[in-house]
């Protein structure tokens, strides 16, 4: 399996039993991904090649407004796509497998986590999992130390307050926050 054939099944959430072709290649994606991170992470880099390393990463060209502050961590890195004018801060967890899709001009904050996968209920099956993409609009800001979970969209100009645990869509133009998170207010111009 390559990564395109894994991201066209991640795409319709195919259910991943453990030790299954796609489950190894989850592994070597793993593998890959950890290299690239130690590249970004052990040593000062440059913005520019942050952005070739995160290119490299995602297999996707960035644009040269992506700034990441590192460290980073990702446990596949493939199935990232990124816009314009996005900032990542340091400390940054991405379990991208399941897909995450991150809007123009986004900020997201220390330690965010964004997790695609879950993990089956019944413990005879517990290390299958399923996937569900994440994704976040344009003009989202997400607060330090937020957790978004697998499945979750975040409408465009929406704030995810610092430590959210977001399990359900967050509405365009709304602050959330909370665990489990819910609306705090309406965003008006």
């Amino acid at each position: 399996m390559n990564a395109e054939e894994f991201k066209r099944e991640m795409a319709k959430s195919t259910y991943i039993v453990a030790n299954s072709e796609m489950h190894l290649h989850m592994h070597e994606g793993a593998q890959r991904a950890r290299r690239i991170t130690m590249e970004m992470n052990n040593t000062y880099r440059t913005p520019e090649e942050l952005r070739k390393l995160f290119s490299e990463l995602t297999g996707k060209e960035v644009d040269e407004t992506f700034g990441l502050f590192p460290p980073f961590y990702t446990d596949y890195g493939q199935n990232i796509t990124i816009g314009k004018n996005v900032f990542i801060n340091s400390g940054c967890c991405f379990q991208d497998q399941g897909g995450i899709e991150i809007g123009d001009n986004v900020l997201i904050g220390q330690q965010v986590v964004l997790a695609t996968l879950n993990h089956d209920l019944l413990p005879q099956k517990r290390a299958n999992m399923t996937p569900a993409p994440i994704k976040i609009g344009n003009g989202v800001w997400i607060g330090a130390h937020a957790t978004v979970l697998a499945g979750v969209s975040v409408g465009n100009g929406a704030v995810v307050a610092a430590g959210a645990v977001v399990t359900k869509d967050v509405p365009a133009n709304t602050v959330v926050g909370g665990v489990p998170a819910k609306i705090i207010k309406t965003i008006k111009e």
